[in-house]
């Protein structure tokens, strides 16, 4: 008697073929397990793979381990959050005050390369400080030209600390990212 396998192996690509009800062959007074085809990219007919029934049996060890890695598990990278006027530094400024904590501030342009390489390397490092500390970043471009001025940014990219509604410190970016990013590592270990 041939299976649902045999029966397939002969078929061409273009051809679907299911076995008949009639064939399946009961092995313990069980039904055998569902069968699911689809078409494989290597070969040009049809493959069969068991599934089997039910759900998805894991060791109680393995289950804990599994919770455990979750549980600990930090982000690998923080988006910082854009600022678009005033009264969202403000806001952002007020928040960090009242719960005692500093705030780091990219200002960039959307043209300007250095910031682009730039602003995916300071989530990364956002990451390390979360939920300790804040990161914003600023669209020179997108903002007024009175925001700019109030903190005092004259070239991109600056990262700038803020504690207490002022501004600590500042690192321009002018020079290779890794070298920034240790440069703003060290202006926060030193606030902090």
């Amino acid at each position: 008697m041939a299976t649902a396998a045999s029966a397939c192996a002969g078929t061409g690509a273009g051809e679907a073929t299911a076995s008949p009800p009639s064939r399946r062959i009961l092995v313990g007074g069980r039904p055998p397990p569902p069968r699911v085809s689809f078409l494989s990219k290597s070969s040009p007919g049809w493959a069969l793979i068991s599934l089997p029934p039910g759900p998805r049996r894991v060791a109680p060890a393995a289950a804990a381990a599994e919770e455990r890695v979750e549980e600990e598990e930090e982000p690998a990278w923080v988006e910082l959050e854009p600022i678009g006027s005033e009264q969202q530094l403000d806001r952002a400024l007020a928040e960090a005050q009242q719960i005692g904590l500093p705030i780091v501030l990219l200002w960039m342009a959307s043209w300007c390369r250095k910031c682009i390489y730039l602003k995916p390397k300071l989530e990364k490092l956002a990451a390390e400080y979360y939920p300790r500390i804040r990161f914003y970043c600023v669209d020179v471009n997108a903002v007024p030209q009175k925001l700019v001025n109030r903190a005092g940014v004259t070239k991109m990219p600056s990262i700038q600390l803020w504690s207490d509604s002022q501004k600590q410190a500042e690192v321009i970016g002018g020079h290779k990212s890794w070298l920034v990013i240790d440069d703003v590592r060290r202006m926060i270990d030193q606030e902090e």
